[in-house]
């Protein structure tokens, strides 16, 4: 089964993720910074993420710590494959075509993506 998260819940993982292990109280004061959110909204949700399965509870000490199960990694891909397949209608190049159009790639970001496509040339 794949676990696809929400648009607030990667919020969340992204806060577990820079932290590593915390609190609900950690979580909120992070995304309280950004966004007015309710202490008991990020409670129900963090909950949620539970019973999905994204995210572990440590119960053993009188405030409950949380830790992401799944990976940045795993997120991105998940989301990535939906764009991919909602939005491009499954092209590739059309993605990278928008991206690249859009959002001015450093050197270093160029020569990494022209190394990773020689690992395809040749290949056909």
């Amino acid at each position: 089964m794949e676990i696809k998260p929400t648009e607030s819940e990667l919020e969340i993982l992204q806060v577990i993720w820079k932290k590593g292990q915390c609190s609900v109280r950690d979580v909120h004061e992070e995304l309280a910074k950004n966004k007015d959110a309710g202490y008991t909204t990020t409670l129900k949700l963090m909950q949620i993420m539970h019973d999905k399965g994204l995210v572990e509870r440590d119960t053993t000490a009188k405030i409950h710590l949380y830790k992401a199960i799944i990976t940045r990694e795993q997120a991105q891909q998940t989301a990535l494959d939906k764009i991919i397949s909602t939005v491009f209608k499954g092209s590739t190049s059309d993605l990278v075509i928008q991206a690249l159009g859009n959002h001015r790639a450093s050197k270093d970001e160029i020569d990494a993506i022209k190394n990773y496509l020689q690992q395809f040339e040749g290949n056909d």
